[in-house]
Order: C-alpha cells, then structure tokens, then sequence
C-alpha cells in the first residue's frame, strides 16, 4: 500500500511505501477510494491538537471498499462500500460510554490522530465504527459526510430548531448544513471572511437568505449560530448577532482563544456551547437523513500524492466546499 505520512509536526507529509494491513479480530481492511480533507487534520499537521501518534497517517473522512474481515467480523462484507469516520473507538465501559455519550469517552481512538487514516490506498478500522454506505453511489461526493456532515449535523442538532440560523465559516461542513437547514425551512445568514465574494456567492446559490462577511452584522437577529471557523474572535460577535435566549454553537475541535468581552452580550440567557466529536448514532441518522434532503457536495479532487497542495488550499481559505484525495 501507499500512504502519505505525517513524520514529524509541522512538516510536510512524506509518501511511503507499506506493506499491506491485515485486519485484528472485529477488524476490517478496506481499500480507500475517496478520502475528504478536513480542518482537523490541519490541526494536527500543524501541531494544534495535543499529543498525536507520530508518525500518522492523517485522514478520517474515508470512504472505501471491504477487502478483507478480521476474524469473527460479519457486520460488513468483502466488495460492499463503507465510510470511516473520525470516532475509531470507544472504551465502551466508562461513565460516558454507559451514559450514551460515547463522543464524551474518556479513551477514545481517533482516526487519523491517534490511528492510521485515509490518506492511503488502505486502512484498517474496526468494524463496528464503520458504516454501511449501499446507496451512496460516489465516493467522491460521500467522503464530505463522513465529518464535515456528521459533525455538521451534531452542531445543528445541539443548535436547535431555530427559524433563522447564522453559519460563521462557510466551508466544508457549513456547506453541507445550509443545505439541510434550507431542507427544513429554515432561513440561513452564511459569514465568510470579510472580502470573500466566491465564498458567499457559493451560500447564496446552495440557498442562504443572506451572505456577508464575519464583520458585518445581518440584517436581522439569529435564533441560533454555528461557528464552524477556528477564530475565538467570532463567538463575541455571534453572541451579539444572537436574540434572547439564543444559542452560539463552536462546532470544531480548536479554535484560538476567545477574547475578553462584555458579559452583555452573554446576558439574557444567551448560550455559548461547544460541540465534541460524533456518536455512531449521529453518523446512521445523518446518513440516512442526506439523501432525503437532497445533500450534495462541493468538492475538489486532488491525487493521493498531493495532500500537501489539498492542505495548503484548505488552510489558505482557496477552497469552496472540500478537498477530496483519491489513491
């Protein structure tokens, strides 16, 4: 197999030459045809995520192909198609585990952190944290769902059933949102960095109501926000675009820190919340719900041997929707 591995932080990824995986026990060894990527892997290439297993094979919007079973696996079958996602494993025994707040586990394996990813013509994961993807016919536009939209539709989840919802960062998960708020009824308000007219005209034409700049303020109050950017600086300003009693979602894994502020804009029981990781429950509901809501990506494909390009795109802001490796 071939993989483009991360050998030490802050540089870029080497391509290499591996033998090929053999899958454990409740194991399962697929061959990678798409594989999206995400903002947290730039976390964690540049350092911004505490402690990754180096070296690593980044990647963890996978979507691939069953090649071979581990022994005692029968939830998937060699030649049926599978997403991978970011959660890899559970402890299963721990008090958030038992709780049903299994995103919460106190020792999770991560994919493409604290395991091998997707930026690979292989990977092997277990099993059970795997997802049957029968009706999803490209993999290319499939690989996005696997965090931009999981992860996408726990923040909406946790946001609310607001009418009138702000998405601050239109990328790759806001991308896919907008289309399910729109799905709903609801009235999207897409803020980009300021100057950004590709990106804005992109929410505009999946929909939004209104798309603006981070800085400017929308042309009426939110009942709900989603910050999917990694700027601290923006929940102030959700916070004031936000009515009373409403809710500020920070729905990435890091973000820089959030400046001082005045405690106003948190008052008359205005929410700030943060949202951790995926539940494999998140992941069934959403992949049942995308195709129903006529869910459809925006993506650029780059060769496996290019992830350096797609990560340098992605952290320039050049990039509508997701970057897609393909081995």
């Amino acid at each position: 197999m071939k993989a483009m591995v991360l050998t030490a932080i802050g540089k870029p990824l080497e391509l290499r030459q591996r033998a090929d995986p053999v899958p454990a026990a409740g194991e399962i060894r697929v061959r990678v045809e798409a594989c999206a990527v995400c903002r947290t892997d730039l976390h964690v290439v540049d350092g911004e995520l505490a402690d990754p297993r180096v070296p690593i094979v980044p990647g963890h919007e996978i979507v691939g192909i069953v090649e071979s079973v581990g022994e005692g696996e029968a939830r998937h079958r060699p030649g049926t198609r599978v997403g991978i996602p970011w959660l890899g494993h559970t402890c299963g025994c721990c008090g958030y585990c038992r709780a049903g707040q299994e995103n919460l586990c106190d020792r999770p394996v991560f994919t493409g952190y604290t395991r091998d990813g997707g930026f690979a013509s292989h990977v092997v994961a277990d099993a059970a944290y795997a997802f049957a993807l029968d009706g999803f016919s490209d993999p290319v536009a499939a690989a996005p769902l696997m965090c931009a939209g999981l992860i996408g539709w726990r923040s909406l989840r946790i946001a609310g059933e607001g009418r009138r919802i702000g998405l601050y960062g239109f990328g790759a998960a806001a991308h896919i949102v907008a289309q399910v708020c729109r799905w709903q009824g609801r009235e999207v308000y897409a803020f980009t960095r300021p100057g950004d007219k590709a990106a804005q005209d992109h929410a505009r034409g999946l929909g939004a109501l209104w798309a603006g700049g981070s800085d400017q303020k929308p042309p009426d109050l939110l009942d709900c926000a989603i910050i999917f950017a990694p700027v601290g600086a923006l929940a102030p300003a959700a916070l004031a675009a936000v009515r009373k009693g409403g809710r500020v979602v920070c729905g990435g894994i890091h973000m820089s820190d959030i400046p001082s502020m005045p405690y106003r804009l948190l008052w008359e029981e205005r929410q700030l919340v943060s949202v951790a990781n995926l539940t494999r429950h998140d992941a069934v509901e959403f992949l049942e719900l995308a195709p129903r809501a006529g869910v459809e990506t925006t993506t650029t494909v780059y060769p496996l041997e290019r992830a350096n390009e797609a990560l340098d795109d992605l952290r320039a802001g050049r990039l509508q929707g997701a970057a897609v490796l393909v081995p």
